[in-house]
């Protein structure tokens, strides 16, 4: 508990009552006097009290007057008003404490009962302080709590993706690459209220993101001399090759089952399912169309097929970053959700940039200016502004 003196500003027009307040308080507290209640908000502007003690009748700003105009600052709302009054009636006390007074003293004063008073009101207040204290102690370490829970989860996904990629290792950066396309594409939506059209409602949820790193886990579970063929594949491989997506979702049911109905494992197993659906009903697993295929398989299936383009692969050389737009232009409306397809031609300038940012740093030659770039371009949805 804090020591040192409080401060009470005692208001009455008054003088008998200033002195008589100011002889009885100024042992134990700091004590202003002030005849009006202009005064008191003159001193309120250099001086932020403990306690005001404040007179019901006076002229030309009654003791009502004053707390409702404390009551509508901000800044003098949390002071509490201990309203003084010769006045004896209930109707009189009601009004004062509906209007926020935390008490109503009878003149004239009993010195040991006023003491009394502002000592249980000081306790209430030094209580209520140290309270608020805690609570927002305990909210600190919460957050601080719940930033390491949600950054245990990242590694874990990562590491698990990273488990996929090692065994896939001709399309080394994809999955983080697809991460990055898919907060540029989400981002732009934002940007451009698609988000609204479209119903996205987890639009800021930072899970959404991190647990799209899981969209290709299934291919843990596809055999080396198909994941690794250095040509493109047979009919049948092709087959066993898109059953990544199942067994992708199976594993993440597997994971739910262990640790609870984690939001970001729902999430990861809407990716790893539905990312290879197409918008005219021809993809797979399911052949859903057009707006039965979730909105994070649609946002996917673009970043994917991106950067497949764009990637050098042992049967084929990468293609141009012009050459992957037209081509994803050219699948609006049958691979590709038509409006997402608009969104991504309006942002994929910043595709290309963030793949040479991300190529630059896995060779090791990206520099701190590069590397506040990429972090710019994938700044959180929640700092872009809106527009009208």
């Amino acid at each position: 508990m804090n020591n040192a003196r409080e401060t009470i500003m005692l208001v009455d027009d008054n003088v008998s009552n200033l002195t008589i307040g100011k002889n009885l308080l100024r042992d134990k507290y700091n004590v202003f006097t002030l005849s009006s209640g202009e005064k008191l908000f003159k001193m309120l502007e250099k001086v932020r009290p403990d306690f005001i003690m404040l007179d019901i009748e006076m002229p030309e700003m009654d003791g009502y007057a004053v707390i409702k105009r404390l009551k509508a600052d901000p800044k003098t709302a949390p002071i509490p008003v201990i309203f003084l009054t010769a006045k004896n009636d209930s109707n009189s006390e009601l009004e004062g404490l509906s209007l926020g007074a935390v008490d109503y003293i009878s003149k004239p004063f009993s010195p040991p009962l006023l003491m009394k008073r502002i000592e249980l009101h000081s306790l209430i207040e030094s209580q209520k302080r140290e309270l608020k204290e805690y609570n927002d102690n305990l909210q600190g370490i919460v957050e601080k709590k719940t930033e390491a829970v949600f950054i245990l989860q990242n590694v874990v996904l990562q590491t698990m993706a990273e488990l996929v990629e090692c065994r896939d290792d001709i399309t080394g950066g994809h999955i983080e690459r697809t991460r990055y396309y898919l907060q540029i594409l989400v981002n732009a939506m934002v940007e451009r209220n698609v988000n609204r059209e479209l119903g996205l409602a987890w639009i800021k949820d930072r899970y959404f993101f991190v647990s799209a790193q899981l969209h290709d886990v299934g291919k843990i579970t596809i055999s080396d001399n198909i994941l690794k063929k250095p040509g493109p594949l047979t009919p049948e491989e092709f087959e066993e090759m898109k059953t990544h997506t199942t067994f992708g979702a199976q594993i993440i049911d597997k994971i739910k089952q262990r640790v609870g109905g984690e939001v970001f494992l729902d999430y990861a197993r809407i990716f790893a399912l539905t990312h290879h659906e197409k918008w005219d009903g021809t993809g797979y697993p399911a052949g859903l169309a057009g707006e039965d295929i979730p909105l994070q398989g649609r946002l996917m299936a673009i970043a994917d097929v991106y950067d497949a383009l764009i990637a050098e692969r042992p049967y084929k050389k990468p293609m141009s970053h012009e050459r992957a737009c037209a081509i994803i232009e050219e699948g609006k409306g049958r691979h590709f959700d038509p409006r997402l397809v608009d969104v991504f031609l309006s942002v994929s300038g910043l595709f290309e940039r963030v793949t040479a940012l991300s190529q630059s740093l896995m060779s090791g030659n990206a520099g701190a200016d590069e590397k506040m770039e990429l972090e710019k371009l994938l700044r959180p949805v929640e700092l872009y502004p809106k527009k009208q």
